[in-house]
């Protein structure tokens, strides 16, 4: 069997445009991958392009042999857009050979661990500007399902937080919690915006709550920065979804700068690096509990990951999507007892219908996140992609 072709798909998503890959054999079976990065779509659809000039003639069985050729012949080796290239034409390449032996991805990866994956709501507090709606979202939410909820108390803060700043961000999650009760774990989100002292301050504060954990508190750049705030904030951290390979990982590790790793498997380099960045998590035994807001490609590779790693620990989910995913994509996903199905079919168990995606072309999406809009992530139309049972 032999690639013949490589195609991509830049989808607008309303949060962002989904990237994804489709790559084609002789054989009449084809592959689809994703490696979406917010505000790089059209320039990481041009660096999956180029890996075709090798890919265009191979045998799509040897994944593990063109990861390293591709990663080799990279001078730069690193860096969020080829390891998301090589992210997505890896999971088309698994896809392509799941379906050829008949066999779910995972059975690829080491087999099945659990067949469906404990998980959380992300997305869940769309629109809510005030205390009172997070909470009323909040009760939504758990009469979904969910038994865990992140968010984002800190509005448009970066780096400083003033005192009329720091009290809403305490009243948002106070109200969140008064609204859920000590059933639901939360899980706080800062997106790496605060330095060292307001994280600390803040993460001290937030620990009247029970947090399951505090997310990416400082800019991923410094590990340093992290470990500093994890020796003095008296709940777990977690990082790592701006982390691109496994030897960031262990630098996180041997530093004990993160209580939970967070890698995700659009930007790591694939589900092999995934399963390295667990592997590597567990000689320190730490959960994985892969970063995952992106499209249905990206959530069917995760799904796969977490299936066949022992450490995985919880599924990030968006709790609904934009109305036009069921166009762009055949998936097959259920939602009980607070966790996701793992795809069963041969390959990652997602087809991506091309002339959909081509009805929904790339459009530019504003960066939220400093603006004080970063809860308008969903449209109003927005629907769960799963079925609740």
């Amino acid at each position: 069997m032999k690639i013949t072709a490589l195609k991509t798909f830049v989808v607008y998503a309303y949060r962002c445009n989904w990237v994804f890959v489709k790559l084609y054999t002789d054989a009449g079976i084809s592959g689809v991958g994703e490696g979406t990065v917010e505000g790089r779509e059209p320039t990481l659809a041009s660096a999956i392009e180029e890996l075709g000039r090798y890919l265009i003639g191979q045998d799509p069985f040897a994944i593990e042999h063109h990861l390293e050729i591709l990663n080799r012949d990279s001078y730069w080796r690193t860096g969020v857009l080829l390891r998301s290239a090589l992210s997505a034409v890896e999971a088309a390449m698994f896809d392509i050979k799941g379906k050829a032996l008949g066999v779910p991805v995972y059975e690829l990866l080491g087999g099945l661990c659990r067949a469906s994956v404990p998980a959380y709501a992300n997305g869940w507090f769309a629109g809510a500007r005030h205390p009172e709606e997070f909470a009323a979202k909040a009760v939504l939410a758990a009469e979904r399902g969910f038994r865990a909820l992140k968010f984002d108390p800190f509005d448009s803060a970066y780096m400083q937080m003033t005192p009329a700043e720091r009290r809403r961000a305490m009243d948002v999650v106070a109200a969140v919690r008064r609204a859920v009760g000590d059933s639901v774990d939360l899980l706080i989100e800062v997106h790496g915006r605060l330095d060292v002292p307001t994280a600390v301050m803040m993460g001290q504060r937030m620990a009247e709550f029970s947090p399951l954990w505090f997310e990416e508190p400082v800019p991923p750049e410094s590990v340093a920065a992290l470990a500093e705030v994890r020796s003095r904030v008296p709940i777990p951290v977690a990082s790592g979804e701006r982390c691109f390979d496994r030897f960031r990982f262990e630098e996180m590790l041997r530093a004990g700068a993160a209580d939970v790793f967070q890698p995700d498997v659009c930007h790591v380099g694939g589900l092999l690096e995934m399963k390295r960045i667990a592997d590597l998590a567990r000689t320190g035994y730490k959960p994985v509990s892969g970063h995952n807001p992106n499209g249905p490609v990206a959530n069917a590779m995760t799904l796969h990951v977490a299936a066949s790693t022992p450490n995985f620990s919880l599924l990030e989910t968006m709790m609904s999507d934009i109305p036009w995913r069921a166009e762009v994509v055949r998936e097959d996903l259920q939602f009980a007892d607070g966790a996701m199905s793992v795809p069963r079919s041969p390959g990652l168990g997602v087809e991506l219908d091309e002339e959909a995606a081509l009805r929904y072309p790339y459009r530019p999406c504003p960066f939220r996140h400093y603006t004080g809009a970063l809860t308008e992530i969903r449209p109003p139309d927005a629907v769960p992609f799963y079925k609740s049972v």
